[in-house]
């Protein structure tokens, strides 16, 4: 079996060299991993309508028998359209085909098939386009239809997928023990391979997703349990002395009660002394993580550790670095800013600070985890904006340390089950409340030609003394007609704008480049500044007042809800506006849940039901699960049983020792020591 699985794809029958290239390209390079290239979608010839219900649905399979036979009706040029007339003994259907001499001849009156396709009204007549057809007497069930590629068609997958089956043994190998399938109800993988490519029927194709989905999850979230107690080692850092009372007298304002209770429980694991602290703080943005990083910082400085915090992009970095000179100022506690801008000679400087231990809090991006960097005593590590990074970016850090406490913070707000799945290492603590002055962010979405309008508006706030975003999706211009950053940014710095000072903020500036303009953005010398949402995340200017977001159907909700988080910081009335001419009934159903909620945890909910988690977090990020069958919210089911199942295999064998747990083991180890949050595959 294990030869089956790794196999060269094109050693199959009916693969050839240039097809296996093919293959490859959709991530079937052998033979077990095209069995786990699973159908898209399903066409079910085993149920067959009449003509009149089939018409405006999906397409759907219809019954006929021909009563006239295909012939030549139009020769214009290139095109060719061949037609037929079908009944189903109530109405007539006209069958028609486009440049396709072939279906001459193919049936004759009298003769009963099965057609497959669209059916549309045209001219009062009913009639259906290049359908497929099959003899009534072929033995059609759930037929798989699977994502093509240019050259390989779904049918030339289908043929493969055949073939490799045939090559497998009657009944091969599972990875659970009968007790286990049964206890769990489910079907065998043996089952489940056959049927989520060739359905026996409805009933059997939900029992292979089922199986299929529990694998997935099953597997992943062991694996991150297995991270869980890898990184939550013992450890001798612990707080002696909790200083909280006295961090919360320094602040001008009270925390939330969602605050000082994050607080706690980040103190309660510190102070435990038996094992390293790995938490996960989620909020929406504006909800007060900095201050929950702080407080538990100080505890740590004023108890004899050092504090490394880590953040994705170098504004982000210098922006937490400002932050907490402002609230330790006064106190003794030196802060260092460590990232890859910085000159070779400051750098050294600043390294040495922080090796002999001068530097108290260190603030930083991944140069934190280069070997270059070493630290005196590193007894907390705290990342933000955690899915930018991965699990073994974290840990890396959190090698640094003596095994240090680990705070790891969000603002993307995941709902609580698939949080549990993405951060099982990790225990979490929510903000779900704002602090006093956050207001409501007025939220609006126009078409392009009230650009104008929208230039007005913004100009009067302008005249007041506030400040304006403007976001494009993309920095040059290009074919699909979507605004792009730097020639919008010199039409509006040259017309509508002209008399403000405008700045440009992108992904490809020098990070030099970028602390400049962010600078005179937060010191008010830019009113207007046009960005790509590389200010998405960390960027805190209260004066800012108007957020446009230009092409808007090209973000994601939470992207949305992000950007628009960018605004409303201050005490004065805040504004997104969102600019586009897609009337899509997905981009649609996204501006108005914008509109009407500006909560964000509502929010990531309404994402996850548009895009899946893969496309939630966005395909660059780090160990997110990518899984191929399951839909964590229409499969809440199967996540909850996975859940169970996990918790019960972890009670029964924690290191999975046994015979019970040897081939789960072997994967959960494969998965691991490869690049957490890859595919998983199985073997069969």
């Amino acid at each position: 079996m294990v030869s089956l699985t790794n196999m060269d794809i094109q050693y199959l029958k009916g693969i050839g060299p240039k097809s296996a290239e093919l293959f490859r390209r959709i991530g079937a390079p052998t033979v077990g991993a095209l069995l786990r290239i699973y159908p898209r979608m399903y066409e079910d010839w085993s149920k067959q309508i009449k003509i009149r219900e089939a018409c405006g649905e999906l397409s759907k399979c219809i019954k006929v028998k021909i009563l006239y036979p295909v012939r030549l009706i139009l020769s214009k040029g290139s095109m060719k359209m061949y037609k037929s007339v079908a009944t189903d003994g109530e109405n007539n259907i006209d069958i028609i085909f486009f440049n396709n001499k072939y279906v001459i001849g193919g049936f004759l009156p009298g003769e009963e098939v099965l057609i497959f396709g669209n059916v549309t009204i045209n001219s009062g007549r009913y009639e259906i386009t290049n359908p497929k057809i099959k003899g009534i007497n072929e033995n059609l069930k759930l037929r798989p239809i699977y994502g093509q590629t240019k050259g390989l068609q779904s049918w030339k997958i289908e043929s493969a997928v055949k073939n490799a089956l045939e090559l497998l043994p009657s009944k091969f190998p599972d990875m659970y023990s009968n007790d286990f399938l049964n206890n769990y109800d489910l079907c065998s993988l043996d089952f489940a391979i056959r049927n989520i490519h060739f359905p026996s029927g409805e009933n059997e194709l939900k029992e292979a997703r089922k199986r299929l989905i529990f694998d997935e999850l099953y597997l992943w979230q062991l694996s991150v349990n297995m991270l869980k107690g890898m990184s939550r080692q013992s450890t001798y850092i612990k707080i002696e002395k909790d200083y909280t009372k006295d961090f919360y007298f320094l602040l001008p304002f009270e925390p939330t009660n969602a605050q000082k209770t994050a607080i706690m429980e980040c103190n309660e694991d510190m102070k435990s002394g038996k094992f390293s602290m790995s938490r996960l703080l989620q909020g929406d943005v504006g909800s007060g993580k900095t201050v929950v990083a702080a407080a538990i910082a100080y505890n740590a400085v004023k108890n004899g550790y050092q504090v490394a915090i880590m953040a994705p992009t170098e504004i982000l970095a210098t922006q937490h670095y400002e932050t907490f000179n402002k609230l330790f100022l006064g106190l003794g506690i030196n802060i260092e800013l460590l990232t890859g801008s910085i000159r070779a000679k400051a750098r050294r400087e600043a390294m040495g600070r922080i090796k002999t231990g001068e530097a108290s809090v260190i603030v930083g991006t991944h140069v934190l985890f280069s070997e270059c960097t070493q630290f005196y005593n590193l007894g907390l590590v705290i990342t933000d904006e955690q899915h930018r990074f991965g699990v073994n970016q974290r840990t890396n850090l959190a090698q640094k340390g003596n095994n240090p406490h680990v705070l790891v913070m969000s603002a993307t707000p995941i709902p609580r089950t698939l949080a549990l799945i993405i951060y099982g290492d990790l225990d979490i603590s929510v903000l779900n409340e704002l602090p006093p002055g956050r207001q409501k962010i007025d939220t609006f979405c126009v078409e392009r030609d009230k650009r104008k309008r929208v230039y007005n508006f913004t100009k009067k706030l302008l005249d007041e003394g506030r400040q304006a975003y403007v976001v494009c999706p993309s920095i040059e211009e290009n074919e699909t007609d979507m605004v792009a950053v730097e020639s919008y940014a010199k039409e509006l710095s040259s017309g509508e704008f002209s008399e403000y000072n405008v700045g440009i903020l992108h992904g490809k500036m020098k990070a030099k480049e970028k602390e400049e303009v962010m600078k005179n953005f937060l010191e008010g010398k830019l009113q207007l500044l046009i960005s790509t949402t590389v200010i998405e995340v960390g960027v805190d200017v209260p004066n800012a007042a108007v957020m446009i977001i230009e092409n808007a159907e090209r973000f994601g909700l939470s992207q949305l809800h992000q950007l628009r988080g960018r605004v409303g910081r201050g005490k004065e009335k805040s504004y997104c506006i969102m600019i586009s001419d897609n009337k899509g009934e997905d981009s649609q159903k996204r501006f108005k849940a914008m509109i009407n909620s500006n909560d964000g945890f509502y929010l990531a909910n309404e994402d996850l039901k548009f895009r899946g988690p893969g496309e939630f977090f966005g395909s660059k990020q780090h160990g997110i699960p990518n899984v191929k069958m399951s839909n964590m919210l229409k499969d809440m089911e199967i996540v909850k049983l996975s859940q169970i199942a996990v918790k019960e295999t972890i009670e029964k064998s924690p290191d999975l020792s046994g015979d019970e747990f040897k081939i789960v083991k072997k994967q959960i180890q494969k998965l691991l020591e490869t690049k957490i949050g890859k595919q998983i595959y199985i073997t069969v």
